[in-house]
């Protein structure tokens, strides 16, 4: 062998990239930004990694997830967005309001998916929903309209006029939800108290409250921070014998009297798909805003039975699901 050929050999040998290193690069990396605690958010997670999968990208595989959660409240979360822009992820999915608001702030050009439930075209995250218009999309559930229909049906399981509303004033919607459940309220001709909420020390005292005036049920408005806390929740209201009606299932599932919503897992399930379309080389601004289409009410009969409450056949012939 020449002196020259063998020259090129060992130089081409000591600069070509090690195995793999090319498709570990080309792996594209998104952050994950979320309203809840990491603890509340593992079945979230998977029904967004089958949406991812569904469209051909595995976790650890072909997609790398970095994942910032909001353990000590949602001031943290615009260091968390800053943080995942800096890293260049390629993608950002927030989970929920207050991670959805701290990611368009922190971003106009790293595309953003969202799983919340506000309206995001009166929130200025898109234009429309059928053409979202810039490089925010994702799957909405407006939860304040369905207020109205929570509140006939916690009346109709209890049969009374003084209702409390349980809602997070930390929250950036909490303005509508106070509007809507006011405006149901006098819809219904019922009497409505306001229970703010927005630490776990507040929880106890306010269902403790609830039972001392004499409130018949309560509505808990929809919010990261009390799906977060959802047996603390739950095990306050049955502990002071406070009837509740929850936004989604997966507070009846754990022992919550009822429920009227969409299904959580659904959406991220929705979410997981756009972020694997968008992967793929689709264009937020051209992928249409998702939203559900099947809301689920469901009964826990062993709650009711505890709470020494009767559910009217009529009631029970219209639910999706009774836990017995």
């Amino acid at each position: 062998m020449k002196r020259r050929e063998f020259l090129a050999l060992v130089i081409g040998a000591v600069s070509a990239p090690k195995p793999g290193r090319a498709e570990r690069a080309a792996v594209p990396l998104v952050g994950y930004l979320s309203s809840n605690t990491k603890g509340a958010d593992a079945k979230l997670i998977e029904a967004l990694k089958r949406g991812l999968s569904e469209q051909g990208f595995i976790d650890g595989k072909s997609v790398e997830i970095d994942f910032h959660w909001s353990e000590s409240g949602y001031d943290e979360l615009s260091s968390h967005a800053n943080a995942l822009v800096a890293r260049k992820v390629d993608l950002i999915v927030a989970s929920g309001l207050p991670a959805a608001t701290a990611a368009k702030a922190a971003t106009s050009t790293i595309p953003i998916v969202f799983r919340f439930a506000v309206d995001p075209v009166a929130y200025g995250f898109v234009s429309r929903f059928d053409h979202p218009g810039g490089n925010v999309t994702g799957v909405t559930t407006l939860f304040d309209p369905l207020t109205p229909k929570k509140l006939q049906l916690l009346s109709e399981l209890v049969n009374a006029t003084s209702f409390g509303f349980m809602v997070n004033p930390k929250n950036p919607n909490v303005k509508s939800h106070q509007e809507h459940a006011e405006t149901a309220a006098r819809s219904l001709r019922v009497r409505l108290t306001t229970f703010p909420v927005s630490t776990v020390a507040e929880i106890e005292p306010a269902f403790a409250l609830a039972r001392e005036k004499s409130i018949a049920a309560v509505l808990l408005g929809d919010d990261p921070f009390f799906y977060s806390n959802s047996q603390q929740v739950v095990d306050a209201a049955n502990r002071y014998r406070v009837p509740t009606m929850y936004y989604v299932r997966e507070f009846t599932d754990i022992g919550g009297l009822i429920s009227y919503g969409p299904s959580l897992d659904v959406m991220s399930f929705q979410t997981g798909q756009h972020v694997g379309r968008i992967l793929k080389g689709a264009n937020p601004a051209d992928l249409p805003v998702q939203q559900p289409t099947k809301f689920d009410l469901v009964i826990n009969l062993k709650t009711a039975k505890a709470l020494d409450i009767t559910v009217a056949p009529s009631l029970l012939g219209t639910a999706d699901e009774v836990i017995e």
